[in-house]
């Protein structure tokens, strides 16, 4: 099972876990999670006037042997408008516009997606059991 927790913050609210929202899939091929702005769509939805964040941003695929790949999925501008990042302890590692990385199993971590433009991020835990 792969659990996510996402919380969006901006300037006036750093530190706030205000407006946490959670969800979660089961470890079997095929399943998918996303975060974007699309409600119809995204199981984690940010706020619509987010434009640094796509309608479809980010997607938490599960791959055949049952580990989790994020891919940042590329949107409708050839550059973007945030950056991301994946922290893993002390770890941070940037993901490129369009990449895709293997989760740890069985590991926990953050998934950063700041504004380029303004002091906001959309901060996304996860979490996959064994």
């Amino acid at each position: 099972m792969l659990e996510l927790t996402m919380a969006t913050v901006s300037g006036d609210d750093a530190g706030a876990t205000a407006g946490m929202t959670m969800a979660d899939a089961p470890s079997e091929p095929g399943a998918v999670l996303r975060v974007g702005r699309d409600a119809s769509v995204c199981r984690l939805v940010t706020p619509e006037d987010w434009l640094f964040v796509s309608r479809v941003h980010l997607e938490f695929l599960c791959a055949p042997d049952g580990g989790w790949q994020l891919t940042w999925l590329r949107g409708s501008q050839p550059d973007p408008s945030s950056e991301v990042r994946l922290v893993i302890g002390e770890y941070a590692q940037p993901l490129g516009y369009g990449a895709t990385v293997r989760l740890p199993h069985g590991g926990s971590g953050e998934i950063v997606v700041q504004d380029r433009t303004a002091p906001r991020s959309v901060n996304v835990g996860f979490y996959q059991e064994v």
